[in-house]
């Protein structure tokens, strides 16, 4: 990923906190000038006299590199910088050990800056993102404080930047995809080094996209349902009361659980109804994390919740007047305010010119590669056949709602699971003080294991959960998990050994890889694909069986119907954007008219012919990465095709060996994706081990 596309990520990302609600879209005009003015650039007569300068000081072995540095400073060098010739003169650096020096004070320094810059931003949203328990006012305004928005800004204006576009070189992602196998592990870090200075991007249309993230994951972390007022179509209740589950997360798990279950198909129908009417903006605001009110979604109807039947802990400001007024639209107002700073971002980035493109160049995979890998799995014909053996399985024909199947799932009610991770971690610092026990049962030795547990905070999340990375050695990364008042459910759990395979992975990435500037990962599927592997594990970290023969041929289903179910949503997110941006000036209510539209296109193309329900406009369009994280979700259908890859690598190898190799490829650092999966695996990234591995599991060949 070019780290100025993980600045723009990050200045998102990395503000998971409460706001000011969002506004429709961006006040200014699409055409207006921008906020801050950027004047001219440097005439060609100044840049040849820089290069002039140069060669006659150091001499012609040197043209080569003269010529390019002074292109690539002059290509961001605004006269009011300064003098072009006087800077390039004094900050060029000709010996090779002058060369090294610089690289070496620059790679330092900037991770002391990312790292110190990451931490304060962690501290001014600690109590938006963890349960410290009620938030005061101002909470909200310390979180969308974004201490990075003008960090690129400010080492542009000191020309700090430009001392790394002089001396090193900037490359494009064609010459990364042509050239990177050849790269030695200086070159990539001199790549990451100049990468992230490839952009100019003023620090306010940073600080915009900073709250306008900061807002939508507000607005979601607090999109909360008390299932217990959740009745079906008759006005039954199904879910246990203290059942509070936030969406979609929580949402889709409990629909996953419910296999199990007497009333099981009854919860489920009633779940996909709920998300319709998320998606479709017709769910009363007043239901939305409220205990005190009933709500049938089927009908549509709210009532005052019975006073018997409102939890002892419910809030005491929600409202019990049964109010209809739906939501009115504020899940898309989210996504408009998001594309209206993002738009704002575009006019700073000539390569990469809109959000779906910096997104795409940021994965360092190309959309038409994504799309393909993509439609690979949607057109592929194992879903109809794998649709058969569940139909067989569950002895009815199927629905909606089996979106969600888990083959190797539901044999344990998750009643059982919850009493089990409810025992076992009460609260977040009992999981921490397990994580020795757990990391050695992964196949860590007995002092990694040590080290990396006593490398990573655990907090107990307001939301559904997260990992923070670390951005300096020094610093660790955080593990966010929900943590009930009763305990860690089961949910709290699942989430929390993902998180961990994320937290362990960041470890690695920056105390154990050789250039600082190289860690982390190639992208965002790939720290995905690590935390798979960690979550693949969870129930036998719960002292469960380890799977047999059948158990492996299903878990290899399970990992091909979960790929093709996430595939449809991402491309229902790509194609809402390349929407939104043929439709700039959409309104909220046009915009969730076309979300609703492209989602049922989508289902009723791969969808309905395997599963039926034509016309289903919810489950693709529940995702909340959409609103809190736009552009984030086919990162999960790479990150899951390389978890699978990674899997099939480590097949029939035991704990150790499974250690061994995630510490070693999580070492290789933040390299091209192709790079890194052949490092990996010897093969570069490809859906077709999946449907193989698919193909021979359905025919049980």
């Amino acid at each position: 990923m070019s780290p100025s596309q993980r600045l723009l990520a990050s200045a998102f990302a990395l503000t998971l906190a409460a706001c000011p609600g969002p506004s429709a879209r961006d006040p200014r005009p699409p055409d207006a000038p921008p906020t801050t003015i950027v004047d001219a650039p440097v005439d060609a007569a100044t840049i040849a006299a820089a290069r002039r300068a140069l060669i006659a000081k150091h001499g012609e072995p040197h043209r080569a590199r003269i010529e390019r540095g002074v292109d690539q400073v002059a290509t961001l060098w605004r006269a009011s910088d300064g003098d072009l010739v006087e800077y390039v003169t004094a900050q060029f650096a000709a010996a090779p050990a002058d060369v090294d020096a610089l690289f070496a004070r620059l790679e330092g320094q900037l991770e002391q800056v990312d790292g110190h810059v990451l931490e304060l931003g962690r501290s001014l949203r600690w109590h938006t993102d963890v349960d410290t328990g009620p938030m005061l006012a101002v909470d909200p305004l310390l979180a969308a404080f974004d201490p990075g928005a003008h960090v690129t800004e400010d080492l542009f204006t000191t020309k700090v930047a430009f001392a790394a576009l002089l001396n090193f070189p900037l490359t494009s992602l064609a010459d990364r995809r042509r050239d990177g196998r050849g790269y030695t592990r200086r070159q990539w870090a001199e790549v990451r080094l100049t990468a992230r200075f490839d952009t100019r991007i003023p620090g306010d249309v940073i600080a915009a996209l900073s709250a306008a993230g900061t807002a939508a994951d507000s607005y979601i972390a607090g999109y909360n349902l008390w299932m217990h007022h959740v009745l079906d179509e008759d006005g039954a209740r199904h879910f246990a009361t203290g059942k509070r589950l936030i969406s979609h997360w929580n949402l889709r798990d409990e629909l996953k659980a419910n296999y199990a279950v007497r009333d099981g198909l009854a919860r489920q129908r009633t779940i996909v109804k709920v998300m319709e009417r998320i998606v479709t903006q017709s769910i009363p605001r007043a239901v939305i994390d409220n205990p005190r009110l009933d709500w049938n979604p089927f009908t549509n109807v709210v009532t005052a919740a019975p006073p018997a039947t409102i939890e002892a802990d419910a809030p005491a400001d929600r409202a019990s007047a049964p109010d209809p007024a739906r939501e009115d639209d504020l899940r898309f107002r989210a996504v408009l305010t998001y594309f209206a700073a993002a738009r704002r971002a575009d006019r700073y980035a000539p390569t990469a010119p809109t959000h779906l493109a910096r997104s795409f160049d940021g994965a360092e995979m190309p959309e038409e590669r994504v799309r393909a890998l993509i439609l690979a799995l949607l057109e592929s014909p194992l879903a109809g056949e794998a649709a058969s053996e569940i139909k067989a399985r569950l002895g009815r024909e199927l629905g909606a709602q089996d979106l969600w199947y888990e083959f190797g799932g539901g044999s344990v009610p998750e009643a059982e699971l919850d009493a089990e991770t409810r025992r076992r971690y009460p609260t977040a610092a009992a999981f921490a003080a397990d994580l020795p026990r757990i990391l050695r049962d992964l196949g860590f030795t007995p002092e990694q294991a040590k080290v990396l547990a006593a490398n990573i905070a655990v907090d107990p999340s307001r939301g559904a959960g997260h990992a923070m990375e670390a951005r300096r050695r020094g610093d660790q990364p955080h593990l966010r998990t929900r943590v009930e008042a009763g305990g860690m459910d089961y949910k709290g759990y699942n989430i929390a050994v993902h998180e961990l395979g994320h937290n362990v992975e960041q470890h690695l990435s920056l105390y154990e890889v050789d250039h600082t500037l190289l860690a982390g990962v190639p992208n965002t599927a790939f720290t995905e694909a690590l935390a798979f592997l960690f979550q693949a594990r969870d129930l036998e970290l719960l002292g469960r069986p380890s799977p047999g023969a059948e158990a492996e041929r299903l878990r290899v289903l399970d990992h091909f119907w979960n790929t093709w179910e996430i595939a449809g949503s991402a491309l229902v997110e790509i194609d809402v954007w390349r929407w939104l941006y043929e439709h700039p000036a959409a309104t909220p209510a046009e915009l969730r008219e076309a979300t609703v539209r492209i989602a049922r296109e989508i289902w009723d193309r791969f969808y309905a012919p395997v599963l039926g329900g034509k016309g289903e406009t919810a489950l693709l369009g529940i995702y909340s990465h959409t609103i809190s994280s736009p552009l984030y979700l086919f990162n999960y259908v790479l990150g899951h095709l390389i978890a699978f890859q990674m899997e099939e690598h480590l097949h029939g190898k035991d704990a150790r060996t499974f250690a061994a190799e995630f510490t070693r490829v999580a070492r290789f650092g933040a390299v091209l994706p192709d790079v890194w999966m052949e490092h990996a695996t010897g093969a570069p990234v490809s859906a077709q081990p999946m449907l193989d591995a698919a193909a021979r599991a359905v025919r049980r060949n």
